[in-house]
């Protein structure tokens, strides 16, 4: 960085690279300046996104260490998973899903009075919706990726951009913000980050005890999957779940434990009804932060690729088994983890012709996309779901 600017000031250097080299040191001198900043972070994507994002929240505090950083969210686990975060000032829930535009635009007049300095549209937020709640709130400057199917209007509704990238993981797409905001990141690794008390903790030591799993190998196992546009078809059979338990039941050192919230409930309860012994365990918790903390007492964890497969990440699970549907892609990988994943035959690395950050659903008819996950066969998980 130095030498570029040297060569600039001795005239050896492209003027288009030495304009965007002192540009970026006027913005950050510009935001060091400034005894008090205010930054919202708009975080609307979903609860797993919005863990993908902490490591920014973390970048954000160490080059902002004065500012007011506050965080929107649309998901009650989103919120959940924030609590107790000490890089942040606040966090808000707004039930965006369940009430009316109206609501919803009323709810978030108050945070166009806090005439915030600077929001963040966090990655991968596609839809126009979320520039157009950017736009309402109407910080000063208004940072969002530029997404597939992007137009004229997405352009109008936010004041900078950089462009995705399906390449980087998630995680990386969003410190990419910093270099908008004219700093670098100050650590040399990131990881998702999820602050639990003592009391959590605790809570988890005596689920496991009182469940009867000390000194045996733990797989955690999420059999749901995402509930907007039409995920839930990217769920792995349930009848394939149910047949993988009667293989691993014969493992007498191997317990296994679902993880999920209400949405799960009938799975765990057919489950549990077809397999009729104790082979399989539901967890206990009662909130995200109790099966976080529980989550982080497995040695293994299966799923496909949703939030709890991030939770499981974050809580540095030593073993992920990760199912491949055609919204698994890079991006969203756990992130610095090892983890073993499940090839989907009938995927073929074809991953982003059937899903991009455009706004759209999985692309596919309901009847194509259920024969998709019905071709990963239970003989190709059970080998790695004995390993762990």
């Amino acid at each position: 960085m130095r030498a570029a600017k040297a060569a600039c000031l001795l005239g050896k250097a492209p003027t288009e690279v030495c304009a965007f080299l002192f540009a970026r040191d006027v913005v950050s001198s510009l935001y060091a300046a400034r005894d008090y900043m205010k930054i919202l972070v708009i975080s609307l994507a979903g609860i797993g996104d919005t863990l993908l994002a902490t490591p920014l929240l973390h970048e954000l505090r160490l080059n902002f260490p004065d500012a007011q950083i506050d965080v929107l969210v649309k998901e009650l686990g989103a919120r959940d998973l924030l609590e107790a975060n000490p890089h942040i000032t606040s966090v808000h829930y707004e039930d965006m899903l369940n009430q009316s535009k109206w609501t919803t635009l009323r709810a978030l007049r108050r945070f166009r009075e806090q005439r915030y300095d600077v929001s963040i549209n966090t990655y991968p937020q596609s839809k126009i919706h979320y520039r157009l709640v950017t736009r309402w709130i109407g910080a000063q400057e208004r940072l969002s990726h530029i997404y597939d199917r992007w137009n004229f209007l997405d352009g109008l509704l936010v004041t900078k951009t950089i462009p995705q990238d399906y390449a980087l993981h998630s995680i990386d797409n969003n410190l990419k913000f910093l270099e908008l905001l004219g700093v670098q990141p100050k650590l040399q690794t990131h990881d998702s980050e999820i602050f639990l008390s003592s009391a959590e903790q605790q809570w988890a030591n005596e689920a496991l005890r009182d469940l009867g799993l000390a000194g045996k190998r733990v797989l955690g196992v999420h059999v749901g999957s995402g509930k907007t546009k039409n995920l839930a078809l990217r769920r792995w059979p349930l009848e394939n779940y149910i047949e993988l338990f009667r293989e691993l039941r014969k493992e007498s050192d191997l317990a296994v434990v679902l993880f999920g919230g209400p949405e799960e409930k009938a799975d765990h309860d057919r489950v549990l009804r077809e397999l009729g012994d104790k082979s399989v365990l539901v967890a206990p918790s009662r909130s995200l932060r109790q099966a976080a903390a529980l989550v982080g007492r497995c040695r293994g964890f299966l799923s496909v690729d949703t939030a709890l497969m991030h939770v499981a990440a974050a809580m540095k699970v030593p073993r992920q088994i990760v199912i491949e549907t055609p919204t698994f892609n890079k991006t969203i990988e756990p992130h610095a983890r090892p983890y073993t994943l499940i090839p989907n035959p009938a995927v073929k690395g074809r991953n982003l012709e059937f899903y991009r950050y455009d706004g759209r659903d999985i692309q596919g008819t309901p009847e194509e996309l259920r024969r998709c996950m019905l071709s990963v066969k239970v003989e190709d998980v059970l080998a790695a779901a004995r390993a762990i």
